[in-house]
């Protein structure tokens, strides 16, 4: 049975799923070793015909290292909404040079994390102390965290994003009033 090369099926769901669908696909194929980042955005660079612009656009929205789709969703939203792009898995050190901490996304620069949790962060008991161990010891160091849902996603979005944008402004980034443009990708459910 004849299959698509991987840079091609990225293009194929580019036509036919919604944006941010296919970064979700893009972010995924680009973790697991399919392509890079850069491969997908050179392949989109040289297309010819139909869906073209569609292609270039998921691609170039697609980050190495995203750990799961709702941590794409959740940095789509904050971008589509008009706010600094967070960093994707932003890793503190320690003084021996020993990784510490990934961070979902991140404003590293003004120490505020945006995180999201699913319901295995409160429904296995160790992952939930884990989770306060982790937090507490980011507060010491100084980070703002910013624990966001899937209804902060699905449900209230807007409350998402000025949560987020409140966050942002308060650590001294100034940040343009909320682009509109995020409800054509995150409708309220």
């Amino acid at each position: 049975m004849p299959i698509s090369a991987a840079l091609q099926l990225f293009v194929e769901l580019a036509a036919t799923l919604p944006l941010v669908d296919t970064v979700v696909a893009g972010d995924h194929m680009v973790r697991h070793g399919f392509f890079t980042r850069d491969e997908l955005v050179d392949y989109c660079a040289r297309l010819r015909g139909k869906h073209v612009r569609k292609s270039r656009r998921a691609a170039a929205l697609v980050r190495a290292e995203v750990d799961s789709p709702m941590e794409t969703r959740l940095r789509l939203l904050l971008v589509f909404a008009g706010l600094p792009e967070p960093e994707v898995n932003f890793r503190i050190v320690g003084a021996t040079g020993r990784l510490r901490r990934r961070l979902d996304l991140s404003y590293p620069r003004i120490r505020l994390i945006v995180e999201y949790d699913g319901r295995h962060h409160i429904e296995r008991v160790g992952q939930w102390e884990s989770d306060l161990d982790r937090r507490e010891e980011l507060d010491e160091g100084g980070w703002r965290i910013i624990v966001v849902t899937s209804a902060g996603i699905f449900h209230d979005p807007l409350r998402t994003i000025e949560r987020v944008r409140r966050a942002l402004v308060q650590r001294g980034v100034r940040v343009s009033p909320i682009n509109e443009g995020w409800r054509a990708h995150f409708p309220v459910a």
